[in-house]
């Protein structure tokens, strides 16, 4: 799997790894299809887990490891979905806003989390570039997929926290490609935010007190 790690092309003096190009390339379509909200979104993404553990097994542990995670909340997510499709007219799922407590569960997590990995990160430097904005992004990944399989609107708002520190932080650290998706990712959040909003109106329902919702 070396091969992966190669250089693809250069780009305004980037250097493009054929791993951080596939890889990402299949994320920004597992996106793409979230929006969309297809039950495939989730094989896309574990196929990218995939792609980026191949990449980095035997280089850089941390961030193979992160990739196993990746790929077990895609598996979480697929069986998410494929329980709760079809409660939309147009049979997929049905989009939602979280509840306060559901939201602020997700922030705590996301805080404690970060912190966690953080230390963990600092503690043993081989396993991440950037101890703090790794474990942010990670996390927030995490975060944000998590209120995806949920068919919360709010995974969209967390992709773009992400997305504030995963563009900087990609270029500074040589992975241009990824900074360059990270940037197509904000435009596609900003468009897929407003659509599950929209939907989140259309589905809403009134629920009947002592009827599960």
């Amino acid at each position: 799997m070396n091969s992966l790690n190669t250089e693809a092309f250069t780009l305004f003096g980037q250097h493009i790894l054929w791993s951080d190009m596939i890889g990402n390339l299949f994320g920004l379509a597992a996106l793409a299809l979230g929006w969309r909200r297809s039950l495939l979104t989730w094989p896309v993404q574990l196929v990218s887990g995939l792609i980026l553990f191949a990449a980095f097994y035997g280089h850089l542990a941390g961030s193979a490891g992160k990739q196993v995670v990746v790929m077990a909340v895609a598996v979480y997510g697929f069986w998410q979905w494929s329980r709760n499709r079809g409660k939309a007219a147009d049979g997929h799922i049905a989009p939602r806003f979280a509840s306060w407590r559901e939201r602020a569960a997700m922030i705590a997590a996301a805080a404690a989390g970060t912190v966690a990995v953080a230390l963990l990160f600092t503690a043993y430097p081989s396993l991440s570039w950037d101890p703090w904005p790794d474990a942010y992004i990670f996390v927030g990944t995490i975060v944000a997929m998590y209120a995806q399989a949920k068919g919360m609107v709010e995974f969209w708002i967390a992709w773009l926290l992400v997305d504030v520190v995963g563009v900087p932080l990609n270029f500074a650290n040589g992975y241009a490609f990824s900074g360059f998706v990270y940037m197509i990712y904000g435009a596609l959040v900003l468009w897929g935010m407003r659509d599950w909003w929209l939907r989140s109106r259309e589905n809403a329902r009134p629920v009947l007190e002592g009827t599960p919702a």
